[in-house]
Order: C-alpha cells, then sequence, then structure tokens
C-alpha cells in the first residue's frame, strides 16, 4: 500500500519542490496540493492521507490551526516546513516531530521522509497526536475564554454574553452567531472564533458548526453513523461521524 501524501504550502515553487521529489519515491502516493489552510482542512477530510508536508506559516489559517482544526481520527503523520525559526523548530524537536528547514536539500528531505514512513508503519496514530497536542500547547500562550462577543451591526457594537449564543455556524470567512430568536453576522472564521470560546462549553459537531453544550437536549441517531442535535429551542444541527468522537468524549459514550 502506497502512502496516500498532500502538501500544503502557500509558496508555488515550494509545492512544485516538494512535489517533484516525491514522485521519485515509489512509496508515495500524492494525493493532492493546498496553497493555504482552508484547502488543507478540506482535502483532509475528503483524501485522508497519511502524511502531511505542512507549511507553518500561512495567510489567515497557518500551520498550527491546521493541526487544531483537525479531528483525532483523521490526524495524520506530519512533517511540518518553515522558514527559519528557531522557537518554532525548537518546539519541534522537543516533541519528537519532524520539519523541513526551508531551504531544504534533497538529503534532508529524504531523512525527514524516511522518519515519517517508519512512523506510520509503526501505527501509532494516538502517539502522533499526542506529540501534536503537546506541541500546539506549548506555541500557544494561556489566554482567558472569550466573555462577551463584540459584533458590529448597522452602524452599532453589539456585546453579546458568550453564555446567551446557542450556535454559530461558519459562512465563508463569516460565522453566524445565533442567540435567542436572533442571529448575527461577525467577521471572523469558526475556527479563529473557537480558539477563543471555552472548551468546556463549545463543541465543535462538524466543520462548520460549533454548539453550546448546556443547549443540547438529544442526540437523534440517523443513517450511517450520523446524528440530529436537537436543541432545546427544536432547533437541529447535524452531527458528522468524523466528529462523532468529540462528541463521545465530552459526554462519555452512551450505554
Amino acid at each position: 500500500m502506497k502512502i496516500r501524501t498532500l502538501i500544503v504550502d502557500d509558496e508555488p515553487l515550494a509545492r512544485e519542490r516538494l512535489a517533484k521529489l516525491l514522485e521519485e519515491e515509489p512509496d508515495i502516493e500524492l494525493v493532492g496540493e493546498c496553497a493555504n489552510g482552508r484547502e488543507a482542512l478540506d482535502a483532509i477530510q475528503s483524501a485522508s492521507p497519511d502524511l502531511l508536508f505542512l507549511d507553518v506559516q500561512m495567510p489567515e489559517l497557518d500551520g498550527f490551526g491546521v493541526v487544531a482544526a483537525v479531528p483525532t481520527e483523521r490526524m495524520p503523520a506530519i512533517v511540518f516546513v518553515t522558514a527559519f525559526d528557531q522557537f518554532a523548530v525548537r518546539a519541534f524537536e522537543v516533541n519528537a516531530l519532524d520539519y523541513l528547514l526551508k531551504p531544504f536539500d534533497r538529503e534532508r528531505f529524504q531523512v525527514a521522509l524516511r522518519r515519517a514512513i517508519e512512523q506510520i508503519q509503526r501505527r501509532q496514530p494516538e502517539e502522533i497526536t499526542r506529540r501534536l497536542s503537546d506541541l500546539l500547547a506549548g506555541l500557544k500562550p494561556e489566554s482567558k475564554p472569550l466573555e462577551r462577543l463584540a459584533v458590529k451591526t448597522e452602524g452599532r457594537v453589539l456585546l453579546i454574553k458568550v453564555e446567551d449564543i446557542d450556535w454559530i455556524e461558519a459562512a465563508d470567512n463569516y460565522v453566524n452567531v445565533h442567540a435567542g430568536s436572533e442571529s448575527h453576522l461577525h467577521r471572523e472564521t469558526l475556527t479563529a472564533l473557537e480558539a477563543k470560546l471555552p472548551s468546556n462549553q463549545f463543541l465543535r459537531i462538524s466543520r462548520s458548526t460549533l454548539v453550546n453544550v448546556g443547549r443540547i437536549k438529544e442526540l437523534q441517531p440517523m443513517f450511517h453513523g450520523d446524528y440530529v442535535v436537537i436543541l432545546r429551542d427544536g432547533a437541529k444541527l447535524s452531527l458528522s461521524r468524523s466528529y462523532r468522537e468529540r462528541v463521545n468524549q465530552f459526554f462519555g459514550k452512551p450505554g
């Protein structure tokens, strides 16, 4: 079985160089190239790669943001690709994660690739995920969870208490915030907003939906492992299979 590999880098020349190097490797099947973090999340969802060559510095959603947004059960092995950054490189080394420092040569690329292949062949996805989680924890400064969300609307700024939010849906580079009978469009990506919200209060149930767990009334099973999440106000939201494990971890598996 060939190792399904995805390249994520916002620089076309960097993607081209990696693609040429990977094409020479008989054990590798290149399943796609992405120019930004948003494309990467879609490709990870659709192509289920075993290995990711992931650029760290990208606009909007960087490499660390991609890692934070990928569900545990879909996490591939990762070789980070970065320009010179002593802090980031030290973080990779501490957490035993491989990286390529731009510009890199063929020999260094092959070392990183061999290590990644060995990691995949050992089949230890939990260990990969733990190392990535430790990396993110070390890089992200401690911050106080958001208590009020400032939303601009009709020339005014509304301050919405986080506890009053029922659920949030993605709308490209915006989110639609549902609070009671009102909804408000807010200019921020869902992933960026999720990182600011209290993790013990808001739960991602699909790529496009965050829900206040205190508003959940019922989980109703559907076909093929999908569920409908029914809120106390009657709203019905879709829980996708790839996020089911997150819900199980949060609430515990039903008996």
